[in-house]
């Protein structure tokens, strides 16, 4: 079995490792967080040391793959990006619950996390680590954007497309044909009945934008 070491140790990690345990793929070789310190344990996997270490750790551990265990888009793609420059050979693995409804003629990017109960319709696209949490729903001929979320409970309905690090909160609605631009996010509850730019917040039912955001805003 390939072992994996996962960069992140909170809350979104706990549910990570829940995955990984119940997919029965790999093992947890360690957890990366730089605000932690070493030996520290999220149910039961220790700290390892933070991304830095990484190429060290490479050494001395067998590490076949990793995966990001951070709920924020942009410090995901942060995250990603610095790992890629310092260890460009080790591969990213998706985590996908057992619990999840895969239809078959869907592709999905390195990276991407699918939840407990979310279900991935016919003919989507979801791109590079997106997260798609616990009963979240994209429907048919659906696009997800590189570093996209769906929070848990957020449904689509088809042919919706979700712009590159786009979030759509918790329990919010797209209907048919609606399009999310990149680096925006949608209110939790929200129902969004007509097309948002990229680039800000939107919320309400039905959902109106409010402001404009900057890539990297914190939003969680």
């Amino acid at each position: 079995m390939d072992s994996i070491v996962i960069i992140g140790s909170s809350g979104h990690a706990k549910v990570i490792i829940d995955i990984i345990q119940q997919e029965g793929r790999y093992g947890i070789c360690g957890l990366l967080d730089h605000c932690r310190e070493k030996g520290e344990e999220t149910l039961g996997y220790p700290v390892l040391g933070g991304v830095e270490d990484l190429p060290s750790l490479l050494k001395t551990h067998p590490i076949n793959a990793a995966i990001i265990a951070i709920g924020d888009n942009f410090v995901r793609s942060q995250v990603a990006a610095r790992i890629a420059e310092i260890c460009p050979d080790l591969p990213f693995c998706r985590a996908i619950h057992p619990k999840a409804s895969m239809a078959a003629e869907i592709s999905l990017g390195e990276g991407t996390v699918v939840m407990a109960g979310a279900a991935i319709n016919p003919c989507c696209s979801v791109g590079r680590f997106c997260i798609l949490n616990t009963n979240a729903s994209l429907d048919h001929d659906s696009t997800m954007g590189d570093f996209s979320s769906l929070a848990p409970g957020a449904t689509t309905g088809g042919n919706c497309h979700i712009g590159e690090h786009a979030a759509i909160g918790i329990g919010a609605v797209l209907i048919h044909g609606v399009h999310v631009g990149e680096h925006s996010v949608i209110g939790a509850g929200s129902l969004v009945t007509k097309p948002v730019d990229s680039f800000v917040v939107a919320y309400g039912t039905p959902a109106r934008v409010i402001r404009k955001r900057q890539a990297g805003e914190t939003y969680l």
